[in-house]
């Protein structure tokens, strides 16, 4: 290269195409912190990219078919909520602050848990429960939404998502 050309300002990076993977790690079970992972997964679908979820600990109760319709948002030590803290605490305040939330969800058109979990597998996502968890939990399959494929240990999930990108949430 001479003195008088400049190197490119974009990079070529080729034409190739790469396998793209997301692995995202739902470790809550509040109606707030389950968005997050539909949200992102939803959106690596419509990229093209393998998802894959993996549900420990309280994000069980987002594929638990006995919680997972029903699931809570407190403010109770949520300072996101730009609200006094002591107000979470009083009476009724976690069914208030949960009806709000899943009114605003139904207005912006969002779909509901269940339906969001039924959207990302009809998009070719997967959806898989961790043995310890369920483990410690006393659950098995049979206590789970139907389009969980499978309850399998860590060192599994990791082994089915070698190579992706992981989101823990």
């Amino acid at each position: 290269m001479t003195t008088t050309e400049t190197a490119p300002l974009i990079p070529d990076f080729g034409s190739a195409e790469t396998t793209r993977k997301l692995a995202i790690i739902c470790s809550k079970g509040n109606l707030d912190m389950a968005y997050p992972g539909l949200v992102l997964a939803n959106a690596a679908l419509g990229e093209g990219i393998e998802t894959h979820l993996f549900f420990t600990f309280w994000g069980f109760d987002m594929i638990n078919t006995k919680t997972m319709g029903d699931l809570k948002f407190t403010m109770l030590g949520n300072t996101a909520t730009h609200l006094p803290q002591g107000l979470g605490g009083l009476p009724g305040m976690t069914a208030m602050a949960t009806h709000q939330m899943r009114k605003t969800i139904a207005e912006l058109g969002i779909p509901d848990v269940p339906e969001f979990l039924q959207q990302i597998v009809d998009s070719g996502g997967h959806l898989w429960a961790c043995r310890m968890s369920a483990d410690m939990q006393r659950l098995s399959e049979e206590d789970l939404y139907d389009e969980v494929e499978g309850i399998i240990s860590a060192s599994d999930f990791i082994e089915k998502t070698e190579g992706a990108q992981l989101l823990f949430i």
